[in-house]
This record gives structure tokens, sequence and C-alpha cells, in this order.
């Protein structure tokens, strides 16, 4: 995250938090029309209460439209208060998504083994754009395995970073010979004026 960025996300984490959900982190995104304040909120990995279904089954509570909603609601009313934002913003509430953005150190280490995009704030070997399987994440950063070779990374280097998911293994792309089944599924809602949920991206 910018600096700012996680200026604002010390400010709205306990208000987050209150709220049920955490906060994964914050996107601030200026320019000259006025900023976007992107929130990523999830249910803590130590969760929620699992919902039941309607035949009797019980699912991992995800982050619905409702929660986003909240967020926003009690969210827009503190930086109302707080003013941490000069000139005009428009505020984003989102859940993660299948291209989950990882933010810390530990958000890294929760997804080992699985590929991840990168984009540094400083170049490295004269790249500032990474892919790569995630395979450590240390006191020095986080390491990835890139064409067969290891690349470290300091956290403090990371500009941005989203998993990569394997959109054929969830069934939204044609499977390739040779893949493996098996992915992550994880439901979206996000939250502007109007909060909707995320549709599932076309098919590559």
């Amino acid at each position: 995250m910018t600096d700012k960025a996680a200026e604002i996300s010390r400010l709205l984490a306990p208000t987050v938090s209150s709220l049920g959900v955490e906060l994964l982190g914050i996107e601030y995104l200026p320019s000259p029309g006025g900023a976007v304040v992107r929130l990523y909120i999830d249910v803590p990995a130590d969760g929620a209460d699992p919902a039941e279904t309607g035949n009797g089954d019980h699912l991992p509570r995800s982050v619905s439209i409702e929660d986003c909603e909240a967020v926003s609601r009690e969210v827009s009313a503190q930086l109302d208060v707080e003013d941490p934002i000069s000139g005009n913003y428009t505020l984003e509430v989102s859940s993660p998504g299948l291209d989950r953005p990882l933010f810390t150190q530990a958000q890294f280490a929760r997804f080992i083994g699985e590929t991840a995009k990168v984009t540094l704030r400083l170049p490295i070997d004269g790249r500032r754009r990474l892919t790569g399987v995630i395979t450590r994440v240390d006191g020095e950063g986080v390491s990835f395995l890139v064409d067969g070779a290891e690349f470290v990374v300091a956290a403090d280097n990371i500009d941005k970073a989203r998993l990569v998911p394997d959109w054929a293994a969830l069934g939204l792309a044609p499977s390739k010979p040779g893949a493996k089944p098996g992915a992550r599924k994880n439901p979206t809602g996000k939250s502007t004026n109007k909060p909707t949920a995320d549709e599932p991206p076309a098919a590559e």
C-alpha cells in the first residue's frame, strides 16, 4: 500500500473489525477529478459462524452485500469526521474476489503455493513486474518461483500484488492438457453507491 493508503487503513481497521469483518487493505488512487478509496474486506480466517443452508448443511460465511453496505455506511461517517482525505473522493467497498489482492506478509504466507502477479516500487534486475508462485515468506520479504528460479522481493518494495486464479480449474475457461483440477472459490460482493455482487469473469 502507499503511505496514504496505510494511514487510512490504520484509521479505519477498528471500525471495520467492529462490524464482524476484517480490513484486508486499501487502495488509494488519486486523480485530478477526485480520488478513489477502495477498501477490501473479508470474513476473518478464524472466522465466522457457519451459515446453515436449506438442506441442513453448513457453509463458511462469506462477505455479503449487507457487509459491504454496513462498512460503507460506517466508514463514510468516520471519514467525514476524521477528514484524512483532502478534496473529493469516491469510496468503494469490496470483497477480495477470485483475483484477491495481497497487502501484507501474513496474507502472502496464507497463499504459499499459489501464483501471484506483482508490481514493484523499484525495479529488481531491470524488472518491475513479475508473475510467480509464492514459495516463502520470512523477515526479509517474499520469495517467488519465477521461470524456475527463486526471486526474492523485500516486502516494502511490493507496490501491488494479486493472486492469479486458475480459471480452467474453476470451470471458467477451457481446460488445458495436463491441468490439475482444484482451486479456491471465493464469492464476491462490492459496494459503491449501490452495492452489487461481482459477476464471474468471461471465459478467456
